[in-house]
């Protein structure tokens, strides 16, 4: 090699050295050693999509907890949460209503599935009853108020009149149907209670009328007193005071002052109090409250044995068909008192079971009637929902000693398809009204759209893989 190429050489090299120590100079003026990686920041303060990155743990667990906000916040949860909550408990009511209610039509002697078979044909007619509702606009739906209330006060008028009013349990509010069949008017009345008042404060709402406490009032209240009268005088206290709560929830989201709730209250209360007082058998169950001693003369067997169904259930169960308290010591097993059986055989697990499924399927009612801007939706969704809680907690309350024992059945999940036909039409009421949220009409659409096209791709994939025979082969 010449001497001009050696100097060349040279002088291509000198930029490249400098630019070399320039870099490893800033690396050790940095704190950093020669040729190494600059230090990442640590894994506390490092930025993952704008928020500040945690522990890897930690991280998961936001990741899970966004997640399932976002899951939680979609326009079809609250239709999928009344669907699934409200066949849930009523497949598991019929399962327990079979097994608590074995025992008692053998000591009838019946077969053992007789209470079973019945309850099992009003739930294929309640569901029945469920599709066709969740099926009819809000329209048909405010149609139906006054014509359901009119045939429910007739009704409630008949069981009144000697030879076709028929008594029950000390309480005459029945009507034979003809052979096992009976029929209680006053559970109807929940529902048309519920579906005129919607309708009623609906239209005063859209005339502005809300504001004066006589439009709110007139004749909401005086035709609620009616049904409360007619039921009063068969002597089922429990569904007057169910009755009750559903006024006070569609006053409350009405909007009503809080001096003319408490005045409303504190009337309804006066006049339970004195209804109570007058009757010795409503005296000796609030007496019964929280009791833990069968009494002198055994007047608080029923709560008492229900303490010990679910005190015996223990955190599992004995076994389903296995409760001992069914075999004639509690009284009611497969109706008022079906959820201490529950307990005993399904232990705590169970019980809490059907404790969240009525929570979720209260939460879902909420906030159907929270998110809708149809006057008629909130109201009518708000007092089903009242109506189903309130029932379920006096019902729950009463079996865990906790309230009075009301006689009022579990929702959807005790005997008796007076009660399970009129409740299953207003489940479908709340299925309807989630179904016509805009963003949940949206969302039906979409998906409706995009199986479709699954269905289309996936015939005609299916149409392509057929060959074509040549026109002459046999």
């Amino acid at each position: 090699m010449s001497g001009g190429d050696t100097e060349m050489l040279a002088d291509d090299s000198a930029p490249r050295g400098r630019t070399a120590l320039r870099a490893r100079t800033a690396l050790r003026g940095r704190g950093g050693a020669a040729g190494a990686r600059p230090a990442r920041r640590p894994a506390a303060v490092r930025r993952r999509g704008g928020f500040l990155a945690g522990p890897p743990g930690e991280n998961r667990l936001r990741r899970l907890y966004e997640q399932a906000r976002r899951t939680w916040d979609r326009p079809l949860t609250a239709y999928y949460l009344i669907l699934g909550s409200a066949l849930l408990i009523t497949v598991l009511g019929l399962v327990m209503v079979y097994s608590a209610s074995m025992i008692k039509a053998l000591e009838l002697s019946l077969p053992a599935s007789y209470f079973f078979r019945k309850q099992f044909v009003a739930a294929v007619i309640g569901t029945a009853l469920l599709l066709a509702a969740s099926r009819m606009p809000a329209k048909l739906h405010r149609a139906l108020a006054y014509p359901l209330l009119a045939v429910t006060v007739f009704l409630m008028v008949l069981v009144q009149i000697p030879g076709i009013g028929v008594a029950i349990g000390g309480n005459q509010n029945w009507i034979s149907l003809g052979g096992p069949f009976m029929l209680q008017p006053s559970e109807f009345g929940k529902l048309a209670l519920v579906l005129w008042g919607a309708d009623l404060l609906a239209r005063k709402q859209d005339k502005r009328l809300l504001t004066q406490w006589k439009h709110m009032l007139v004749p909401l209240v005086p035709v609620a007193f009616l049904l409360l009268g007619l039921i009063m005088l068969g002597g089922d206290m429990g569904t007057a005071i169910l009755l009750t709560a559903i006024l006070f929830g569609l006053l409350w989201l009405a909007g009503a002052p809080t001096r003319l709730f408490a005045g409303v209250l504190g009337f309804a209360a006066f006049v339970g109090f004195v209804l109570i007082g007058n009757n010795a058998n409503r005296m000796s169950r609030l007496a019964c409250t929280g009791a833990t001693d069968l009494g002198p003369k055994g007047e608080c067997w029923q709560a008492v044995h229900g303490i010990y169904a679910l005190a015996s259930g223990g955190l599992f169960g004995s076994g389903l068909g296995a409760s001992v308290e069914k075999w004639g010591q509690l009284p009611e097993p497969h109706t008022d008192f079906i959820f201490a059986i529950t307990g005993e055989e399904l232990g705590l697990a169970g019980t809490l079971s059907v404790l969240a499924l009525f929570a979720a399927l209260g939460y879902a009612g909420i906030r159907v009637a929270g998110r809708t801007e149809d006057p008629f939706v909130r109201y009518a969704a708000g007092g089903v929902t009242t109506w189903i809680t309130a029932q379920a907690v006096v019902n729950i309350g009463a079996v865990l000693g906790l309230l009075p024992i009301a006689g009022v059945p579990l929702p959807l999940f005790s005997y008796g398809g007076s009660s399970l036909l009129p409740t299953m039409f207003a489940v479908g009421l709340l299925i309807a009204f989630a179904r016509e949220d805009p963003a949940a009409k949206a969302a039906l659409a979409m998906r409706r759209t995009v199986l479709g096209k699954r269905a289309g791709v996936r015939w005609k994939t299916m149409r392509r893989r057929v060959k074509k025979r040549p026109s002459g082969e046999r």
